[in-house]
């Protein structure tokens, strides 16, 4: 009897994404481009775009790039104080109302097919706990907000976040709850691991709980720098992955002060030089991404 060759492990299935910011800081379209044309250039499938500065964004020329690379993209945002979903004044609910609704028309117009982040609440240290009358709120911008997203084919994702970016999801139990809430087939669950390693008690339980509801994975280190240079237990991570097989994006998200975006970087409290070259920082991460998405042989 011949010895047979072991089986070839599958092919990857998930899109493996990266955030711009391990790019460039802004979307103004020199800006775009430079961020398209290196995602590409690595291998990525998918370009996330964070929307702090989306004024700056054309939505045509950024839609005819990504075209013309073969990428898809996301979105992503928080909301600000004035413009708070989550708060107890209809008057800022609706400007976080009227923000949500244009971040969905702009994710629909550039082609994306995903709008996530944290976008039921203000970004940032809470003052307070959640009333009971800032979750109704929240529910209901986002159960019309859905509504309005399904004929555009874009699907909205509540990105499980940490207690000092928000009051409102701190774990995929309150994602789940939310959700469940909001009551729409279009609404999934965005996991981080970034955020897990500060809420949960591990990185197996969420997964399993979440389930077929998860539609997005963000993965960061600790520290934001490098994958596997600081002490988060990705081999957990990307095994309950595969072995649940979820099939959605994964998403390479890394900030350092040597790429700096008006805004975003002070709320993300991005101080420290964690990397000097975004293009070997994408490189390594997508291989990472991709071995541990890969099952054994």
């Amino acid at each position: 009897m011949t010895n047979q060759p072991a089986p070839a492990a599958k092919a990857v299935a998930n899109q493996i994404g990266v955030h711009a910011l391990v790019f460039v800081g802004d979307t103004s379209p020199a800006s775009v481009e430079a961020a398209v044309t290196r995602t590409a250039a690595v291998g990525y499938d998918l370009l996330e775009f964070s929307l702090h500065d989306s004024i700056n964004l054309d939505r045509a020329a950024t839609r005819a790039l990504l075209k013309q690379h073969g990428l898809s993209a996301a979105c992503s945002r928080g909301l600000a104080r004035d413009a708070d979903v989550s708060s107890e004044d209809p008057a800022v609910v609706a400007r976080g109302q009227e923000l949500l609704r244009e971040s969905l028309r702009l994710t629909a117009d550039i082609g994306g097919t995903v709008l996530t982040g944290a976008l039921y609440s203000a970004f940032g240290k809470a003052p307070g706990p959640l009333s009971k009358a800032g979750r109704d709120h929240v529910v209901g911008v986002l159960k019309e907000l859905a509504q309005e997203a399904a004929p555009l084919e874009v699907t909205l994702g509540l990105e499980v976040c940490n207690r000092y970016e928000t009051n409102v999801v701190n774990t995929a139990h309150d994602a789940l709850a939310l959700a469940d809430d909001i009551g729409a087939d279009n609404v999934m669950i965005h996991l981080d691991s970034y955020h897990m390693n500060i809420e949960e008690s591990d990185f197996v339980k969420p997964v399993l709980e979440v389930g077929d509801r998860l539609g997005y994975v963000h993965v960061g280190e600790n520290h934001r720098g490098y994958l596997g240079s600081g002490h988060l237990d990705f081999d957990s991570f990307f095994g309950v992955l595969r072995s649940t097989g979820y099939r959605g994006p994964v998403t390479f998200e890394s900030f350092s002060s040597a790429v700096l975006a008006p805004g975003l970087s002070n709320d993300l409290a991005i101080w420290r030089n964690l990397w000097d070259d975004g293009d070997n920082l994408a490189r390594h991460a997508h291989a990472f991404i991709k071995a541990g998405l890969t099952p054994p042989a």
